[in-house]
């Protein structure tokens, strides 16, 4: 035997070889199971899905996941107490599109409701409401047809029993399979609000990501009181599109909740998790103004803790100042500014901003207060 003659190899297939290092990193490696990891699209960060709490905010950024109607009534909505309106109606096709009955098969699938938008009767903290709710989920809350006809309804609804109407928007615009039909249900909705306004009856839009095209051409910007969700994409066209049509660079955050309040589209930008206590707030306020409910109790304490000073001894506290002290004291910059009155006077203020004009000015405070019980509407010029 020639100890160190030339060695002999035995060659082992490749493929083999693959199949046991495979099986090795197999048994070596944690098996996760699908669908314990989401991705946060703010923040990039990759979240373990029992961090998310109900409200589905990021625990990192606090950036805010979409929701499905029945995620958004379970944390807006008093427990069983969600109604649905025209559940049964289900989406055709009116323009004979090709395929459009397999897209909504699968958006049907996906999203887990028969069309884009949930509506019904609710009680929030106690306080009856009606309710629509669009789904991102289904084909991106496109309208269709039986999203306009439902919110229609909704709103018909609403008006027949004397009700306020709260509608969560989320939508990529109208749904361009039915043509025209779908663009017709822009005019159905905003007529069925016009009557509900005239009845005299509250309107709530809450604009979630992403609210643009024929929704927010629409009934989305004409509620009486429009709130949004942190950094919600609000507009007609999509900043890309912009960009592409003008040949430049948008400001950063443009279109965003925070960027429409600002200039006087949004009233108030509202964390999900404060939502339903501002929800309530607005709602209670319309309900006693309403009614006039509370009124004489609102008087009579008002006349109790009123000062019980004579308007000989204030004319005599006025002039007991001298010409130069009245006018430093006016340009003090210490002198409470109209926020520091509200906040020593009303209860739960909540400022509004919007002009549905130009913008926030800055030189005036506007909102709803409560004051011994009573809802007030409350002005102040803030120095």
């Amino acid at each position: 035997m020639n100890l160190f003659g030339k060695k002999s190899y035995v060659s082992i297939d490749g493929g083999e070889r693959t199949k046991k290092s495979d099986k090795r990193r197999q048994k070596a490696e944690p098996s996760i199971p699908d669908g314990m990891w989401i991705k946060c699209n703010t923040c990039k960060a990759i979240i373990y899905k029992k961090e998310v709490t109900e409200y589905k905010l990021c625990p990192n950024c606090d950036a805010h996941f979409r929701m499905s109607p029945a995620e958004r009534i379970a944390v807006t909505c008093d427990e069983n107490t969600f109604e649905e309106l025209d559940a049964g109606m289900r989406p055709q096709n009116p323009m004979s599109y090709p395929e459009y009955d397999e897209v909504i098969k699968k958006a049907q699938k996906k999203a887990g409701i028969p069309e884009g938008v949930v509506t019904g009767r609710c009680r929030i903290h106690g306080q009856d409401t009606v309710m629509a709710i669009m789904d991102s989920h289904f084909m991106m809350g496109s309208m269709g047809s039986v999203v306009g006809e439902k919110v229609t309804r909704a709103v018909e609804y609403a008006t027949a029993h004397s009700l306020p109407i709260i509608i969560f928007t989320t939508s990529g615009g109208a749904r361009m399979q039915e043509g025209i039909i779908s663009l017709m249900q822009m005019a159905k909705v905003s007529e069925a609000l016009g009557r509900h306004d005239e009845a005299g009856l509250l309107y709530v839009t809450v604009l979630t990501d992403p609210t643009t095209g024929g929704v927010t051409a629409s009934f989305a910007m004409l509620g009486d009181i429009i709130l949004a969700e942190p950094n919600a994409l609000i507009g007609f066209a999509g900043p890309r599109v912009i960009e592409q049509t003008i040949g430049q660079k948008l400001p950063d955050g443009f279109q965003s909740a925070e960027f429409q309040m600002e200039h006087g589209f949004v009233d108030c930008v509202v964390e999900r998790d404060d939502l339903k206590k501002i929800l309530y707030q607005i709602l209670k306020s319309h309900r006693i103004s309403g009614r006039n409910k509370g009124f004489s109790c609102f008087t009579e304490e008002i006349v109790k803790f009123s000062p019980r000073e004579t308007a000989k001894e204030r004319l005599f506290q006025e002039q007991a100042k001298t010409a130069w002290e009245k006018v430093k004291e006016s340009r003090n910059i210490k002198r409470p500014s109209a926020y520091s009155y509200i906040h020593l006077i009303f209860d739960d203020f909540l400022e509004f901003h919007g002009d549905r004009y130009f913008g926030d000015d800055k030189a005036v405070v506007g909102g709803i207060g409560w004051i011994y019980g009573q809802p007030v509407t409350v002005i102040g010029v803030q120095k």
